[in-house]
């Protein structure tokens, strides 16, 4: 490149670096309120990309072959809006709506923009989203696609971060480079690493990353780090960039204080005549990428679930991996992913059918979230298992999975006391809780191995975040394999016009509340026996239905905590309608349970045959 050439581009970088920083500072004025120095750090960094290395259609942000870009230190969203406005994909007049009431352009970024992949916001979560993203263009879609990822040097303190590096080098994701903007300073002061930018180096070259370093305003050093990230041919790259926030203002640069604060309208003009920018609008030309499909998978083919035999017994968590290998012969979309439990999950069966779209996370639940989250992006069907206690850890990201919209699909087993020996640390005892406090979420608890697999037919098909809850001991098959169980629905498995009482119960209670049905039953007592296998949406009308036909008395019994599981599902059904309040009994796991057989521990826990019975019975002579 001649000389003239070298000062042309750094002089189309400048100017296009220079508009980011005066429209992040703007937008965020306009807003009162936003995160301007955070932005303007780094501009520089997002302009030599926009401009030279990213490959993006922002006329169809659905091109299979684009390349991806993930904002991870999501409040610098005034910045990644600032780059829509110079790709040509808003317009000024919608950049100034920031944090706007019913704008698009949010405090920190969601995918109700159509170039936004993924909602970031939540610090560390967008790197490992981007590992999952990678890894369907490498080994799945077999696309050139690169994906590109801007962190803070804050959010290095995160954890998931930490797991993404180790599965990204795992997988040898030579198409993934993260970028960090080493700034130095944090929300309230310095980072924990200042401007130490080597240790951050060393951390991910420990981790078998190629590791740069560079400074983060010098063109020519940004533009050559791209381009050897974009040459990777064995590892993915960390380019750690050291970078002056609130750069180019005398009055912001390197200053502590400014962490998420608007400039003034006064500030605004002062720093925007200092920034001198050569244009305030532009559309700079940003290359597209060369036309490509997806690799094919395979055709589509209709779906055969397994079908287990009337009185045997199967455990659901067995169904589900069984019901993993019959969707992934009808779909090649389905990919399954596992945090090293697969031979309890039985995700290890789909592993066996079809290893090149299973994805082993190992013990990194944050990241095996992520990942899902990640292959969605992509328009795969993501299933995701481990036990159900460990689904906690990732919390955070199946939340964040939520504000994406995204379709993601979740299985935890060894749920409650029934688990037996292994003790309270492998009980998951909230999780029906966790999982219905999501926004838009399924929650889904069969009893039997049919019903199993008809429910995670359900969820392939099911918007969303969808969680099974399977159970680690074998348990009658109780449904026909042609049984069908809608989402939202309920079954009624024992009822007569003379019931007294109903019990609601799902799982491995449904199993106790049976046996209590013929114990009643002997004694003269009849009750309702619902079903309630999905937890959420609950079945409001079968539910309201039995109360006014039994009595008006209504008893749930769950392998749960109290809070938040089935009891307070059915109260909330109750609670939204007009009709009177029935009498409910809430049966659950009160008291912290340790190691013994299943039946001991449902028996300790209050929720066994012999409990339900004496509930029942209770209620009955009451009203009498």
């Amino acid at each position: 490149m001649t000389t003239a050439e070298t000062t042309s581009q750094v002089q189309q970088w400048t100017n296009l670096a220079q508009q980011l920083r005066v429209d992040s500072i703007r937008s965020t004025t306009a807003a009162g309120s936003g995160h301007p120095t955070s932005s303007m750090s780094a501009a520089d960094l997002m302009s030599v990309l926009m401009l030279s290395h990213l490959h993006y259609d922002y006329g169809d942000p659905k091109n299979p072959a684009n390349d991806h870009f993930i904002l991870s230190k999501g409040h610098a969203a005034p910045l990644l809006y600032s780059m829509l406005k110079a790709g040509g994909a808003i317009e000024d007049e919608e950049l100034l709506t920031l944090r706007k009431f019913g704008s698009r352009l949010a405090g920190h970024p969601t995918p109700e923009l159509p170039w936004v992949d993924v909602a970031t916001g939540s610090l560390g979560q967008g790197l490992p989203v981007s590992v999952g993203i990678a890894a369907v263009g490498k080994y799945l879609d077999k696309l050139p696609y690169k994906v590109w990822v801007l962190l803070g040097d804050s959010e290095m303190a995160e954890g998931s971060n930490y797991e993404a590096f180790h599965l990204a080098e795992h997988y040898k994701l030579n198409n993934l480079i993260a970028i960090i903007d080493c700034n130095r300073l944090g929300q309230r002061g310095e980072t924990e690493l200042g401007w130490n930018t080597e240790a951050y180096a060393a951390r991910a070259r420990g981790f078998g990353w190629n590791a740069i370093v560079i400074d983060g305003h010098n063109y020519e050093e940004i533009d050559q780090a791209y381009r050897q990230a974009a040459e990777a041919t064995d590892h993915p790259t960390v380019i750690v960039a050291k970078t002056i926030k609130g750069k180019g203002v005398s009055f912001l640069a390197d200053k502590d204080g400014w962490h998420g604060k608007a400039l003034s309208a006064e500030q605004a003009e002062q720093a925007i005549d200092e920034l001198k920018p050569a244009a305030r609008s532009m559309v700079y030309p940003v290359q597209k990428p060369a036309p490509a499909k997806p690799a094919p998978l395979g055709e589509k083919k209709p779906l055969e679930l397994p079908r287990y035999e009337l009185g045997s017994t199967e455990a659901t968590r067995k169904a589900y991996g069984d019901a993993l290998v019959a969707l992934g012969a009808a779909n090649p979309e389905v990919v399954v992913m596992d945090g090293e439990v697969s031979n309890s999950t039985y995700a290890n069966e789909f592993t066996k059918a079809y290893p090149d779209r299973y994805f082993e996370q190992y013990i990194a639940e944050q990241q095996m979230v992520a990942f899902a989250v990640g292959t969605q992006v992509r328009e795969k069907v993501p299933f995701a298992s481990s036990f159900a206690a460990f689904l906690s850890r990732a919390y955070d990201f199946i939340r964040m999975a939520a504000v994406s919209q995204a379709n993601i699909r979740l299985s935890g087993s060894h749920a409650g006391v029934s688990i037996g020996e292994d003790g309270p640390s492998q009980m998951a005892l909230e999780d029906l809780a966790m999982m219905r406090a999501i926004w838009n979420s399924t929650v889904l608890y069969p009893s039997d191995a049919n019903q199993t697999a008809k429910l995670v037919a359900e969820m392939a098909d099911h918007g969303g975040i969808s969680y099974i809850r399977t159970t680690r001991e074998k348990t009658p098959v109780i449904y026909g394999p042609d049984e069908t169980f809608p989402i939202g629905g309920s079954k009624v498995v024992r009822q007569s016009d003379k019931d007294q009482v109903t019990v609601v119960a799902a799982g491995i209670t449904l199993h106790e509340a049976l046996e209590a049905y013929e114990q009643l039953k002997s004694d003269g007592i009849n009750i309702r026996v619902i079903d309630a296998y999905s937890v959420k949406p609950i079945d409001d009308e079968t539910l309201l239905a039995a109360a006014a036909e039994a009595g008006g008395k209504i008893i749930t019994v769950e392998d749960h905590w109290p809070e938040g599981g089935l009891g307070e599902a059915v109260l909330e059904a109750f609670a939204q309608a007009a009709v009177p309040m029935p009498q409910v009994i809430k049966m659950a796991v009160e008291s912290m349970p340790s190691s013994g057989k299943p039946a001991q521990l449902l028996e300790a826990a209050g929720i066994s045959t012999h409990d339900i019975v004496q509930a029942v019975k209770t209620l009955v002579r009451g009203a009498k």
